[in-house]
């Protein structure tokens, strides 16, 4: 059975994380523009096994969805508080940085209210239909008795690719992790694993970054003194800061963003990796936490049970009888080579882009690549297409090797959705800052981001041409 699809939309989005939540929660206010934002979960979650009670957002509450694009919407953090009565304990609370509890509440509430977006539909392909002049996303929903599921498909003059990323497991876990035996976890299922793994004699965490020091800590919190066995280990040369001064911040504005695409391929994938403390360190009120927890410890006398090594490559995991894994580990710097027993490991080791080539396979003869086989992505976040295709393929969380380290930072999600938007409609409906940072990004003033003509093929009909703010 497949249901009907009448309707052609202006703008399709595939993913609701909160990337494509900002970009419904800014196109909302916009009535003569059509939109659906699909999803294959059954309703909005962020992270939900590393919502650790006390963990908070690496970026101040105003890095909200809406905000630095649109400080007047009604889906602002703070609008989220007043509808909740809970702006004066806010007020008085003076957390510049919320927990990231408090941001899942805010992102559902604001999912709660939108009415394009459509949860339960796993949208797995993606086709241009050149006589139609549209796109067609074919998806499968659960079927409304229960009973098996329900194709159907959507028209859509434009698509957004909101898919985001994926936990990443190292090669040498992959054989062991999700099989019965010895735990190994992702972060992402931390919470779900937490009784079980606070049960174990001795463990594992792999990974030197914020969401492995959160986790270390969580752990150290609760096992008793002087019995914590505990291993940290990671590849990073130190248990590093992230770069948190006012002018390394600058390099999550637009002025960076449109320095670095404008910046030859080759030079742009050097510079990524050398920037990882940027956005891959620690945040150093966790590593201050972490010393005193261990501090602390030591007040009678002694040292805890635990053991963080920096510079450490797992090279192989197996297991060890029926209860216990055996890790074969190599110093980065001294090459020297040990082994470790333990009998739960948490692996901290981040995410990867989530793979779009099944989604986009139908769109494969008309996708252009770089030299490493990436898409190429121009500075209106799209997909560079042949010209036959005239809709816009735009992407969110999917540029980092063209649009640099800022990608995947909450804090630029208003202004990318934004520019979308501006794009899409050919008009200016957000005013966006030219300038916003005081670092001059090269030798040559910033060029302004000026939206092309409409044209018919984008939208259609769209009547509402007016600015949304003067």
């Amino acid at each position: 059975m497949t249901t009907p699809h009448a309707t052609v939309h202006d703008l399709v989005g595939i993913g609701i994380g909160p990337f494509n939540l900002s970009l419904a929660a800014l196109a909302h206010p916009l009535p003569a523009l059509r939109t659906a934002f699909y999803d294959r979960r059954p309703h909005f979650t962020w992270h939900p096994g590393l919502l650790l009670d006390d963990a908070t957002l690496q970026v101040p509450f105003l890095a909200d969805l809406v905000t630095l694009a649109d400080p007047t919407s009604p889906w602002t953090f703070l609008n989220h508080l007043r509808a909740r009565e809970r702006l004066y304990p806010f007020y008085f609370a003076e957390h510049f940085h919320i927990r990231r509890t408090e941001y899942d509440a805010y992102c559902r509430w604001v999912a709660d209210h939108l009415p394009a977006l459509h949860f339960g539909h796993h949208v797995d392909t993606v086709r241009w239909n050149p006589e139609r002049a549209l796109f067609e996303a074919e998806f499968i929903r659960p079927a409304p008795d229960g009973g098996g599921v329900v194709a159907g498909r959507v028209d859509a003059r434009n698509v957004v690719l909101g898919v985001g990323t994926e936990p990443w497991t190292p090669e040498p876990f992959r054989p062991l992790a999700g099989t019965p035996g010895p735990l190994v976890v992702h972060s992402d299922d931390y919470l779900s694993h937490r009784a079980t793994l606070l049960a174990a004699g001795h463990i594992t965490v792999i990974g030197t970054g914020q969401s492995g020091a959160e986790i270390y800590l969580d752990l150290l919190r609760h096992r008793p003194t002087g019995q914590e066995r505990l291993h940290w280990i990671g590849r990073t040369e130190a248990f590093a800061p992230m770069e948190y001064s006012k002018l390394g911040l600058e390099h999550f504005t637009p002025d960076h963003t449109r320095y670095f695409h404008a910046l030859p391929e080759p030079v742009r994938d050097r510079l990524v990796p050398a920037q990882w403390q940027l956005h891959k360190g620690i945040d150093a009120a966790t590593i201050a936490a972490i010393h005193d927890e261990l501090y602390r410890r030591t007040l009678e006398g002694g040292w805890p049970d635990t053991v963080l090594t920096p510079a450490v490559h797992v090279r192989t995991a197996r297991r060890t009888g029926r209860a216990g894994i055996e890790l074969g580990l190599e110093h980065t710097r001294q090459r020297t080579r040990t082994r470790l027993t333990t009998d739960a490991v948490v692996l901290a080791t981040g995410h990867r882009a989530r793979p779009l080539d099944r989604l986009l396979a139908p769109l494969e003869p008309h996708l252009r690549r770089d030299r490493a086989g990436r898409p190429r992505i121009d500075a209106h976040f799209r997909l560079v297409l042949d010209r036959a295709v005239t809709g816009s393929v735009y992407v969110q969380n999917a540029e980092l090797h063209t649009h640099g380290v800022g990608t995947p930072d909450l804090g630029l999600a208003a202004w990318r959705s934004a520019t979308i938007l501006n794009h899409l409609t050919g008009r200016r409906v957000y005013a966006l800052p030219a300038r916003t940072a005081f670092t001059t990004f090269g030798l040559l003033p910033p060029t302004p981001e000026v939206p092309p003509a409409r044209r018919s093929t984008r939208l259609g009909a769209l009547a509402d041409g007016t600015p949304r703010h003067p």
